[in-house]
């Protein structure tokens, strides 16, 4: 398969540092505090604490897989390539069409709470005018489509002004609200077991809004044809990433858990962080917390729209998708045409999501259908590295265990929580996440018909690429990708 097409990425501009913020704001630790559990306790109530933690542990699996896989391959596709060169190249469209489409689907997401959450800082009766968020959401979105077509450096800047502001607030909560007294209710060590579950349906279906949580962290592979040294700091970066946004999620949740009554968190769906905020500081807390969940909606809008565009860029770069979407701006070095094409298709979701109910209605759907795509496109690179890796697992038990494993049980519990909680979802959720798949089978197809390279690739085996020192211990080899950032064919 063939990649050198046309000019490549910006080599080099992101650290490791950058890459780690990158990883962090990628799963929005504020935005999904505030916007997703009241979803995540309607599926499982006070087990909200042990859903995350649960989820956490397969995470991580995942989470190793993208750093050994990353490792053999540079490719701004990520899973779309490494499933594709392991598995099965139909298999690995579909793992990059979902991100592509729950990418998607999160523009409007994640745009709605950012505009209700600006319009809650000057009069909370706005926040839930739908209509006017989603046009203050829209500015924003336009705003991150700017910054995320000026280059790598410009984004990395403007992510550590947005994170920098929004962890410095929730240190500060995560810190008053352990003082906090007047309670709603006392913690329980219960809340991090199994025994508030509804069996394990009601697990499922928590684990997977879990999922949702923790998405966005693999930013960093998407973008490893710009980071300096990116065979080992990208996957590091995304591990690192994962261990700060568990620790900040099970804090938050369990003080809303101990702090907020079950009807306040039911009467505010989409904004729980500021009816958290105000309770521990009243008059003021609010408003921080406010400011902290708009940063965040904010910064991870422009991760998300890094994965999706980088994903579509990789797509039509192998003609798999409208080789357009594979040009690279001459001044920038971005994908411009993918940028511009994901601009107008989320501005036109925005119009249309208007017609779907208020803010938490349409949270609720998206983040349910968000959580299948995730499952299936984590869940086939947990497969991908065991297959990559397979003659290598033997050699010892570190590496058995980090590269065979574990991963293989984030698949496997990928794929569990996908098909047990089919049962649980509504049928809009479902439609929402099953047809988006379903979609990608006529560019799929199509392509395959017209014989793109991608089709017929070289097959990804760590033994043929790297040695067995570099993968699994601390002697990095040789950075052999190809010029202009364009990852190197094994």
């Amino acid at each position: 398969m063939s990649n050198n097409r046309g000019r490549g990425l910006q080599a080099n501009a992101l650290g490791t540092f950058d890459t780690v913020v990158m990883a962090v704001a990628g799963s929005a630790p504020a935005y999904s505090i505030a916007a997703t559990t009241a979803v995540l306790v309607g599926a499982v109530g006070l087990a909200s604490p042990a859903a995350l933690l649960y989820c956490a542990i397969p995470m991580l699996g995942i989470a190793l897989a993208f750093s050994y896989l990353g490792r053999i391959d540079v490719n701004a596709g990520a899973s779309y390539s490494w499933v594709g060169r392991t598995l099965h190249p139909f298999l690995g469209f579909i793992s990059g069409w979902a991100l592509v489409i729950s990418a998607t689907i999160f523009m409007v997401a994640g745009s709605l709470p950012a505009g209700s959450m600006t319009l809650a800082l000057f009069d909370d009766g706005l926040a839930d005018n739908t209509a006017l968020s989603t046009v203050v959401g829209a500015g924003w979105f336009v705003v991150m489509l700017l910054v995320v077509l000026g280059g790598a450096r410009l984004t990395v800047r403007a992510q550590l002004v947005m994170s920098g502001i929004e962890l410095a607030i929730l240190a500060l909560f995560a810190v008053l609200a352990f003082f906090h007294t007047g309670n709603a209710r006392a913690f329980d060590w219960s809340w991090l077991g199994f025994s508030h579950f509804d069996g394990m349906a009601g697990f499922a279906s928590g684990a997977l809004v879990a999922a949702f949580y923790y998405w966005g962290w693999d930013v960093t592979s998407n973008l490893s044809e710009e980071t300096r040294n990116s065979r080992r700091t990208t996957g590091l970066a995304g591990l690192i990433g994962v261990g700060i946004v568990f620790l900040l999620f099970e804090v938050f949740t369990i003080a809303v858990n101990v702090i907020l009554s079950s009807k306040q968190i039911d009467e505010n769906d989409a904004n729980v962080l500021g009816v958290l905020g105000e309770e521990v500081w009243p008059g003021v807390g609010g408003k921080l917390l406010i400011v902290a969940v708009m940063l965040s909606t904010i910064a991870t809008l422009e991760t998300t729209l890094i994965q999706v565009t980088r994903s579509l860029f990789a797509m039509g770069r192998d003609r798999t998708m409208p080789s357009a979407l594979g040009r690279v701006h001459r001044t920038w070095n971005t994908p411009w045409v993918a940028i511009a094409v994901v601009g107008g298709v989320a501005l036109a979701m925005f119009i249309a999501s208007n017609a779907l109910g208020s803010v938490g209605d349409i949270l609720s759907d998206a983040i349910s259908a968000i959580g299948l795509q995730i499952a299936v496109y984590y869940g086939l690179a947990g497969l991908a590295v065991v297959v990559a890796y397979r003659k290598m697992l033997l050699k010892s038990p570190g590496n058995f265990l980090l590269g065979g494993l574990w991963p293989l049980f984030g698949a496997v519990f990928m794929f569990w929580i996908f098909f047990e909680s089919l049962g649980e979802l509504d049928t809009a959720a479902i439609a929402i996440g099953i047809g988006g798949l379903a979609v990608g089978l006529v560019p799929m197809l199509w392509y395959w018909r017209q014989g793109s390279d991608y089709y017929r690739p070289a097959r990804l085996d760590a033994t043929r690429t790297v040695e067995a020192e570099y993968v699994f211990d601390d002697h990095p080899a040789p950075d052999t990708r190809a010029h202009e950032g364009l990852s190197t064919d094994f």
